[in-house]
């Protein structure tokens, strides 16, 4: 990046990810970006060929129940194997100040396969709450939007906003969404951070649309897990609207800026998802809630390295990232 202190990670990177489980999950991750190579522009495309072999499904809505009785003794029945490969191009332009237009477009097939026994999958496909028309789905997605960045550092921002709105057309639906991301800096090693984010989406979005959520860099999953609502499993609650709220404190205990920072870090995160024929909207009904804590690392300029543990209604889960969940 030169001598100059930028909040972009690096000028562009070329990165490689290849992961296997003992379950059958894997997944082969292309990533190609350019945050700064180019005056004025930032460019990503990212290739991925994945299986997550025991996601979560609970079904549709955001008061489905849950039992653990049911999920114990290797039971699948809140459990979906998961197939996804596709190409995702984003190019954003610099137009003022901290103001960038954004334009994209995805190719994504996903598939979903009812793993052995009885489960809540294998259930709704055959009454078709599932449509087994979008099993497997080829969606075709053009987005544009506009990014707001006053970010001080991208991977780890210790003040700035981020606000991005975004809409995109994938087939046979729509989707729309907002997120707001602010840091604050009080005191020297203190960080405050909270987050409000909402989607809707019009038409007939697939299940692979209603299990995850847009944003300006790649998709992630919502509502539940790491990045939308900690202390749940991932795709606890699926829908066609989404709304989440978060705000978290990082104390540094140890505090050598560009150079190592270890963070200690409460959080508490709200979200829920909007049923099918409910209309989205800002509300406190029907918000699920965890809390916890986390231990943060971050080393050099582009490293941080995150783990703990979030507590929800239904239990807990530990936590592991590569980034703020926000």
């Amino acid at each position: 990046m030169g001598f100059v202190e930028r909040p972009e990670p690096n000028l562009a990177a070329l990165n490689f990810h290849a992961s296997a489980s003992t379950r059958g999950s894997w997944a082969l991750v292309a990533d190609a970006e350019a945050p700064a190579w180019w005056e004025g522009w930032r460019a990503g495309l990212t290739l991925t060929a994945a299986r997550d072999n025991r996601l979560g499904f609970y079904g549709l809505g955001n008061d489905t129940r849950y039992f653990a009785d049911s999920a114990a003794g290797g039971s699948h029945f809140y459990q979906v194997s998961r197939t996804r490969t596709g190409a995702r191009l984003t190019i954003q332009r610099r137009i003022v100040g901290p103001v960038r237009l954004l334009a994209g477009a995805a190719v994504v097939r996903t598939d979903f396969r009812a793993l052995p026994g009885d489960n809540i999958f294998r259930r709704d496909l055959a009454s078709g709450v599932v449509d087994p028309a979008t099993v497997p789905f080829t969606d075709k997605v053009a987005r544009v939007g506009i990014v707001l960045d006053t970010r001080d550092h991208e991977i780890d921002p210790h003040r700035g906003l981020f606000l991005e709105a975004l809409f995109a057309s994938g087939t046979g639906y729509t989707r729309t969404t907002a997120h707001a991301r602010v840091a604050v800096h009080p005191l020297e090693r203190l960080v405050l951070a909270a987050r409000l984010a909402g989607e809707g989406t019009g038409g007939t979005p697939p299940l692979a649309a209603q299990l995850a959520m847009e944003a300006s860099d790649r998709p992630f999953t919502a509502v539940g897990g790491y990045r939308s609502l900690r202390g749940f499993y991932d795709a606890r609650f699926a829908g066609r609207g989404k709304l989440l709220g978060g705000i978290e404190a990082r104390y540094a205990v140890l505090w050598a800026p560009s150079i190592l920072e270890l963070k200690l870090v409460a959080f508490y995160d709200v979200g829920r998802v909007f049923d099918a024929g409910e209309r989205w909207r800002l509300t406190t009904t029907g918000l699920h809630r965890s809390g916890g804590g986390e231990l943060a690392l971050r080393f050099l300029r582009n490293s941080l390295l995150v783990v703990g543990y979030g507590r929800g209604s239904e239990g807990g889960q530990l936590l592991f990232g590569t980034s703020w969940s926000y």
